[in-house]
């Protein structure tokens, strides 16, 4: 067995830092394309955020194989991201799990899981990866900073005071979201000192904080194919539908989520106003007619007990609260315009946004090192020839549903492969999944 030191100084052709989900597809890929590979992971164990991605169920695709389709959810980024998703897009990554022994299934929002639905299920798969390579992984080691020569990396330091050197190296570092698990904003720090530009990360898929007291009451519920709109002042900024949930401070969900961001950048210019459409088919005289027949069928019970079918029950009490109809009033007694009120309520239940979950609470951060200054067919930086740059250390934003996690397999799989021809100074490398 290696004792430490011979392990520390080995020559390797290629370093990753971060053992992530795009670090472990890096250094896996590497290695399977015939360089030594040693990661660095700065926590005890590797993955420690994937195993909490997907509420700890691993959301690792998502099943759109248009990629026209696929790179829109990418905005802006779409042109840099053309590339790489060639060699590795969505097929090749169910591909790659399944040829991991992971089988996986499509969900809803064609949102892909493990079978198992575990994040472990996930972990395990890269660590074999890495492990049939002969990947040295050295958890514990916390790295602080990179040592260049000209347009060269020449070295990473540890904290220990160790220069740790390869011929190329990979930055899976990720980006500030979630700090507990490690993403704490450190490789943002290293490529400004060496001179990246780097976006100013901000917190980027995180739930609302809600001013209204009332949504305490419906912790936990959730509402599928409604319609959110938000609005400053009078004017409506944006309108989606999908899937929301309340929690305990606000809302949540995929729907939230994905417009959270438009929805900061419009906190700083004064208060915004969030409007639900439980019923977005339907306009207020159809809603006022489906009350109307509920109400025929059960003329003699209290308005409270009349929703059978209609909305969540958990909604129904805050409704009649918000409308000012007395719960235990018979139905047979509710006037036409509380009806009306009630229905309206169901098409534009408005609630004022205080702000926004901060980084310990994202899925992800918007932000990162510009696309601009990496040569993204190949992950590499334009300003050091031999540094590779992946996943959440990138200036893209996207949505949630397996979008995110898709950008690591991407970009490590690609990095990995040039980082592992730059290592190597070969010029044939396999495109074989290995």
């Amino acid at each position: 067995m290696l004792c430490l030191d011979t392990i520390l100084f080995m020559d390797y052709d290629v370093i990753v830092i971060g053992g992530g989900p795009a670090g472990m597809m890096a250094a896996g890929r590497a290695a399977a394309c015939g360089a030594r590979v040693c990661l660095l992971e700065k926590n005890p164990t590797l993955g420690t955020k994937l195993l909490i991605t997907g509420g700890g169920r691993s959301n690792v695709a998502n099943a759109e194989f248009d990629q026209h389709i696929f790179l829109a959810k990418f905005h802006d980024a779409a042109k840099f991201l053309f590339s790489p998703l060639s060699p590795f897009g969505v097929q090749d990554t169910i591909d790659f799990f399944h040829g991991q022994g992971m089988p996986t299934k499509v969900e809803a929002e064609k949102r892909v899981f493990p079978v198992s639905f575990s994040a472990q299920s996930v972990c395990n798969a890269l660590v074999r990866y890495m492990r049939v390579g002969r990947v040295t992984v050295l958890t514990d080691r916390v790295v602080v900073g990179l040592e260049t020569i000209v347009d060269t990396v020449s070295g990473v330091r540890l904290k220990s005071g160790t220069l740790l050197q390869a011929q190329a190296y990979v930055l899976a570092t990720g980006g500030q979201s979630r700090p507990e698990t490690g993403s704490t904003g450190d490789g943002f720090r290293w490529l400004e000192m060496i001179g990246h530009t780097v976006i100013a990360p901000r917190p980027a898929l995180v739930p609302l904080v809600i001013r209204e007291s009332w949504v305490h009451a419906l912790s936990g519920a959730s509402f599928s194919d409604v319609k959110l709109s938000y609005f400053q002042g009078e004017k409506k900024i944006e309108s989606r539908k999908g899937k929301i949930l309340f929690t305990h401070f606000g809302l949540s969900g995929p729907l939230v989520l994905n417009m959270s961001r438009s929805i900061s950048e419009f906190l700083e210019y004064g208060e915004v106003t969030v409007s639900l459409d439980f019923m977005p088919t339907k306009n207020i005289g159809e809603i006022d007619r489906e009350i109307q027949v509920l109400f025929a069928a059960q003329k003699n019970k209290q308005v409270k007990n009349s929703f059978d079918g209609f909305l969540v029950p958990l909604i129904i009490p805050v409704l009649l609260k918000l409308t000012g109809i007395n719960p235990d009033t018979p139905v047979h007694s509710v006037s036409r315009d509380e009806r009306l009120s009630l229905a309206r309520a169901v098409k534009d239940l408005r609630m004022t946004v205080t702000g926004l979950l901060g980084e310990d609470k994202a899925i992800v951060t918007s932000g990162g090192v510009s696309l601009e200054e990496v040569d993204c067919k190949y992950m590499r930086s334009r300003l050091y020839s031999n540094l590779y740059l992946v996943g959440d250390v990138l200036n893209i934003d996207r949505p949630s549903g397996g979008y995110s996690l898709q950008l690591c397999w991407t970009t490590g799989f690609v990095a990995g492969t040039a980082a592992a021809k730059t290592g190597t100074n070969t010029t044939d490398i396999s495109r074989s999944m290995g």
